[in-house]
């Protein structure tokens, strides 16, 4: 039987700050790579906020979801530590079917010494296995010195802690090409649903894609999803849903998928219509918002947007491209949050050491300096984050404390909510593909969530 996650909403003020911050920052302001030096590799250097055991010798392999820019970045996080321990960490990207792929490795006798789970859901289920180490004592303190309570809780199951969250997510956000509002003549950003959708049709009209969708993964049409229904049906709706507490036939979610239609049915005013977004995954559709011959205006996504707009396009962050809240479809705009949780799976004190090292401010100052990533860690250094526009989102998220609402479809089981080609994922790309059939939609989402559940 699964335990149920207690999540939480962002609080007025912590929205209304976000807000504030993202839409009036606009500085180029970028202070290079701070934290990349920040030992020269000894446990005992008095520059290093954490003591690391000597592992000569020893060979480690770390799974994640990441490729391209974010995979790099986290390779210089890991470098640094190897640099510290005299340990080999091998990095293997696992592909979109996380939980697959590690499940497979685990029952084959192979599993890597640390992963990164991007579903709360996963951990919960490879908790119930029995798969995951709980975490030693000197991880729980870097725990327990670095992060606020809400995000302890979402590493920990039936009363043991088992990960920490070292990579967060603000997924409520939407990335502009700030010529391409410049040339349609739009001076303000929106700031609710009716004013989001007017602004993409003059944007259409004045020959710039609109939206730009990256429907090929399925994960990015779960957040759009989970954006318009906090807004619009409200926190106590969400958690209902999340757990399945409520059928994905309630009259709400049909009020989430009517309202996602005004967009989506229009093809005129997504990159590539339905089928071009259905074909364009995630690194494309910011490619395609910041560079090209006719970029797209805007594309939603979370904080992380910020690494391939840094490693695939020419455009500067906070002059050529710039962002705002997601619009409020009800009274206030949504604030969801995401994140990857470290684990380990195998015992050792590699695996320990690498997890320790992944709690303390050095791994996060180091990874922030490279752009595209966001930490919860309230005692990091913000100075360290590459861009002002980052640093403002990472402190508005700081100053929401325990106060936020985890994304949905990550506190799912992973046969829901987080498998390609199958669930929710693939549920809302057949929405996609044909916005009109939204009581269709309604079933093949409740009958794909009560299976899931069922057996989670």
């Amino acid at each position: 039987m699964r335990s149920t996650l207690r999540t939480r909403t962002l609080t007025a003020f912590s929205a209304t700050a976000l807000a504030l911050t993202l839409t009036s920052c606009g500085s180029d302001d970028d202070p290079g790579d701070k934290g990349t030096d920040t030992s020269t590799g000894t446990g005992g250097d008095t520059s290093a906020s954490v003591e690391l055991p000597k592992l000569d010798g020893q060979t480690l392999e770390v799974a994640a979801v990441w490729t391209g820019p974010e995979q790099e970045n986290f390779t210089k996080v890991l470098r640094e530590f190897e640099k510290r321990t005299g340990a080999k960490v091998n990095f293997v990207p696992t592909g979109n079917n996380t939980s697959t792929f590690l499940g497979t490795k685990i029952q084959g006798g192979q599993p890597p010494d640390v992963a990164f789970l991007p579903q709360v859901g996963v951990l919960h289920q490879f908790a119930e296995k029995g798969w995951l180490k709980p975490l030693g004592a000197d991880a729980q303190a870097q725990l327990d010195k670095n992060f606020d309570a809400g995000w302890k809780e979402l590493g920990a199951f039936e009363g043991k802690q088992y990960g920490i969250y070292v990579k967060a997510a603000n997924k409520s956000l939407v990335w502009y090409n700030t010529a391409a509002f410049e040339a349609a003549g739009l001076t303000d950003v929106p700031a609710t649903w009716k004013d989001f959708v007017a602004a993409a049709q003059t944007l259409s009209d004045a020959g710039s894609p609109a939206v730009s969708v990256g429907g090929a993964d399925g994960w990015t049409l779960t957040d759009w999803f989970e954006n318009v229904y906090l807004s619009q049906a409200g926190p106590e709706k969400y958690d209902q849903l999340a757990q399945h507490e409520i059928k994905w036939t309630d009259p709400s979610v049909k009020d989430a998928l009517t309202t996602l239609a005004e967009l989506w049915g229009k093809d005129d005013l997504l990159a590539g219509g339905r089928s071009g977004a259905l074909a364009t995954e995630f690194p494309k559709s910011v490619i395609q918002t910041f560079s090209g011959d006719t970029p797209a205006a805007m594309v939603f996504e979370g904080d992380f947007v910020a690494a391939n707009i840094n490693a695939d396009t020419k455009a500067k962050i906070g002059t050529d491209a710039k962002v705002f809240p997601f619009p409020a479809v009800g009274d206030q705009a949504p604030v969801v949050s995401g994140g990857d949780v470290a684990v380990a799976l195998k015992d050792g004190a590699g695996a320990q050491a690498l997890l320790t090292f992944l709690g303390s401010t050095d791994a996060a100052e180091i990874w922030a300096a490279q752009g595209g990533f966001l930490s919860p860690s309230k005692a990091m250094d913000q100075s360290a984050y590459k861009d002002d526009v980052t640093r403002d989102i990472a402190k508005a998220l700081i100053a929401a404390g325990d106060d936020f609402r985890f994304d949905m479809s990550d506190q799912a089981p992973a046969a829901f909510g987080g498998t390609q080609g199958v669930g929710e994922w693939k549920d809302l790309q057949d929405f996609l593909k044909n916005p009109k059939d939204i009581a269709g939609t309604q079933k093949k989402l409740e009958a794909d969530a009560a299976k899931a559940y069922k057996n989670g």
